[in-house]
């Protein structure tokens, strides 16, 4: 008799796919942050790609949350950028009044952020109570509105701080600030003058918590009640799952993560004004998720990282760059959705299981 086959018992992680999106996200975020702190320390990377290191995370983390409201929850979000806002121009107003105070950058990056994450996350409380009792197209339009409100608000708002505290004056500048006073937020100009403290690694943590959040959420009892409430909303209610619960929970931690992105963004610039966060920003943000797969958190990192990159790679051929990038965009999208490419992909991945196995 021949000798038998031994069969190959490969780790949890690699068998379960909860495991392996996993396994997969933190190791491209991880294998990237190395290689890119290497390059940096030995002078290999250029200014402009060390300059865009902190936006790309700052889209990471704003994208996933967004894939958690529209791929997981199935709620289409065209506020994201809003929420980014709130977070960015929070932790700019707390991290000027702190300056002379907390010494420490870190210490108020992270206090900043932490703010910022909390302020969106009360937005999103309040602008979630009327607008997830909406569904479909009526919800896209309702949050596109609430961007547009909150950009306009914060592009008529002027905030002032000294030694007697804040100074707060609406459409019209009619802040007075004593002497060694500051202007954190001048209307139209937006925050100038800022210190910019955000850091790569900075960046690379919070993609890290956002991720361990959401991959928490998505597998977790409330998680499952989502994407049931998303799946088949009669069916959820008949088994006593609460559908405005669940899906305000998944809106809080999406604005949430994207407040804590703007936090990271506003203080990465010195100068940064309302119109950055309007509606382009929500619907490139919404791209990135559906180009790299609604639920899918690791295909969202990568169409992140490539769409933010792609431009920049391609401004030598400077006539020709946005075509190509629309033709990218085009290829991508073809290739996510065909079902021959994806029922191919499959037949492999369990052909090479089987093998695997024995």
């Amino acid at each position: 008799m021949g000798a038998e086959k031994k069969k190959i018992k490969l780790p949890v992680f690699l068998t379960k796919p909860r495991y392996r999106s996993r396994v997969a996200s933190f190791s491209i975020i991880l294998a990237g942050w190395l290689i890119l702190e290497i390059m940096m320390h030995t002078g290999n990377l250029s200014s402009l790609f060390t300059s865009l290191l902190v936006p790309v995370c700052c889209y990471i983390v704003a994208a996933i949350g967004l894939n958690l409201n529209v791929g997981i929850s199935g709620e289409l979000n065209l506020g994201q950028a809003c929420f980014m806002s709130v977070g960015a121009f929070t932790a700019v107003c707390l991290s000027g009044s702190m300056a002379g105070s907390v010494s420490s950058p870190l210490l108020r990056l992270i206090l900043a952020m932490v703010a910022g994450a909390v302020a969106a996350a009360f937005f999103g409380l309040i602008i979630g109570i009327p607008v997830l009792k909406l569904e479909g197209d009526y919800l896209a339009i309702v949050t596109l509105a609430f961007g547009q409100i909150i950009k306009s608000l914060i592009t008529n708002m002027y905030l002032g701080f000294d030694a007697a505290g804040f100074h707060f004056s609406f459409v019209d500048n009619k802040v007075e600030l004593q002497p060694g006073g500051k202007m954190l937020l001048n209307g139209p100009m937006g925050a100038t003058g800022t210190e910019r403290i955000s850091t790569f690694s900075a960046g690379v943590v919070l993609i890290l918590i956002s991720l361990i959040v959401v991959f928490h959420l998505m597998y977790s009892r409330s998680g499952r009640a989502i994407m049931a409430a998303r799946d088949n909303r009669i069916a959820a209610e008949s088994v006593g799952i609460e559908i405005f619960r669940t899906k305000m929970l998944a809106f809080i931690v999406s604005s949430c993560l994207a407040g804590a992105a703007g936090a990271l963004y506003g203080l990465n610039y010195s100068t940064l004004v309302p119109a950055k966060f309007d509606f382009n920003t929500s619907i490139l943000l919404l791209v990135y998720v559906v180009l790299g797969g609604l639920g899918n958190m690791t295909g969202t990192i990568i169409a992140t990282v490539v769409l933010v990159l792609l431009p920049e790679l391609l401004r030598s051929m400077q006539d020709y760059r946005m075509l190509i990038y629309a033709i990218v965009l085009i290829l991508i999208m073809l290739l996510t959705n065909n079902e021959t490419i994806r029922t191919w992909t499959m037949r492999i991945t369990r052909k090479l299981r089987r093998q695997t196995n024995g």
